[in-house]
């Protein structure tokens, strides 16, 4: 039996870490030798090892569900549905302009905008948010470990993570 206390800290990590045990089994099959096992361990070793590292850069988008509010990624659109009308919406991942993290109320929201301008609003902490890591993950250009760093630390109240630079090109 494992310790409620230790099982709580662990559970957060416990995508992240069965990929690093994936990981050591692919290096145990390698470790085997031959011609069929050494490249069917580096195949496993090497998809494990992708696995974890975006399994891991998905941690910080993860949080208790605190926000109202529901996040929705379908078939490359981000839908926020709000308690309230007015602060819901969509928006498509080819029409996102701009990724920026505000800092309102002592809570963090990340503010998409649209080409056309339409700005959307979505708490960090909303349920579903932690969808968001993939599909920010698509963007040409877009460096997650800068978001996982704005996310972790105390920074400005606003915070410019990815603006599109073909934005001349698509309006």
């Amino acid at each position: 039996m494992i310790r409620p206390e230790l099982a709580a800290t662990l559970r957060p990590w416990a995508e992240t870490l069965s990929a690093l045990v994936l990981v050591a089994f692919g290096l145990w099959v390698i470790w085997l030798g031959g011609w069929i096992y050494q490249p069917l361990g580096s195949v496993i070793a090497i998809i494990a090892g992708i696995w974890a590292l975006d399994a891991r850069r998905r941690m910080r988008f993860r949080s208790k569900a605190t926000a109202p509010g529901v996040v929705e990624l379908d078939e490359g659109a981000i839908r926020y549905l709000a308690p309230d009308r007015v602060l819901g919406g969509e928006i498509a991942l080819r029409d996102l302009a701009e990724i920026r993290l505000l800092r309102l109320n002592n809570r963090l929201h990340w503010r998409l905008k649209s080409l056309d301008g339409q700005a959307l609003l979505i708490p960090v902490d909303a349920a579903g948010a932690e969808l968001l890591a993939s599909a920010f993950a698509s963007l040409p250009g877009l460096n997650m470990g800068r978001i996982s760093a704005a996310l972790a630390g105390e920074g400005p109240t606003i915070q410019t993570l990815w603006t599109r630079s073909d934005r001349a090109r698509l309006t």
